[in-house]
C-alpha cells in the first residue's frame, strides 16, 4: 500500500464511523504534514445541528488547533470524497498543497448529497440567484475596511 492509499484508508475509515455512530454523512478526512496525521474529521451535521460540520472543515479545525495555525499550507487533505463549494473553499482558505479524494461529486449527488445547485448559484448575477442577496450599508462598511488597511499591527492572512 502506497503512502497516498494509507492516508486515504484512514479518510474512508472516519467515514465509516460517522455513519456507524450516526454523527452525519458517510464522509471523512485526514491532514497530513509530511507524513503525520495532524487532523481528522468525519461528517457531524446532525450530530452538532451545524450545518458547516463537513469531515473537511472538521479536520481543518482539528489540524489547525492541534498545529497551533491558522494556515495549513505544508499539509495535504485526503477526504473520502471529493469537496463541496463550502469545503473547497475552506481548503483554499487553508492553502493546503494538495487534495487527494476518492468518491466524486456525482457519487455523492446519487446518494443524495447533490451540490450542483450551489455551484450553479455561485455562477448566476446576483439578481438571478434562488435565495435574494441584497447589497447594503457598504459606506459604513468600506470605513472599517479602511481601519484595517491602515492598521499597522494587524495580522496578514
Amino acid at each position: 500500500m502506497s503512502r497516498e492509499e494509507f492516508f486515504m484508508s484512514e479518510a474512508i475509515k472516519l467515514s465509516e464511523k460517522g455513519i456507524t455512530q450516526n454523527e452525519g454523512g458517510p464522509f471523512g478526512c485526514v491532514i497530513v504534514k509530511g507524513d503525520v496525521i495532524v487532523g481528522r474529521g468525519n461528517n457531524k451535521v446532525t450530530a452538532s445541528n451545524d450545518p458547516t460540520a463537513h469531515a473537511e472543515v472538521v479536520a481543518i479545525r482539528d489540524a489547525c488547533q492541534n498545529l497551533q495555525t491558522y494556515q495549513l499550507a505544508d499539509c495535504e487533505i485526503y477526504t473520502s470524497c471529493e469537496p463541496c463549494p463550502m469545503c473547497l473553499a475552506a481548503i483554499y482558505w487553508t492553502r493546503i498543497k494538495k487534495i487527494y479524494f476518492a468518491n466524486t461529486r456525482y457519487d455523492a449527488a446519487a446518494i443524495g448529497f447533490d451540490d450542483a445547485m450551489i455551484y450553479n448559484e455561485m455562477i448566476c448575477d446576483h439578481s438571478a440567484r434562488k435565495i435574494p442577496i441584497v447589497a447594503i450599508g457598504r459606506q459604513k462598511a468600506l470605513e472599517v475596511f479602511k481601519d484595517w488597511k491602515s492598521k499597522e499591527d494587524r495580522t496578514i492572512y
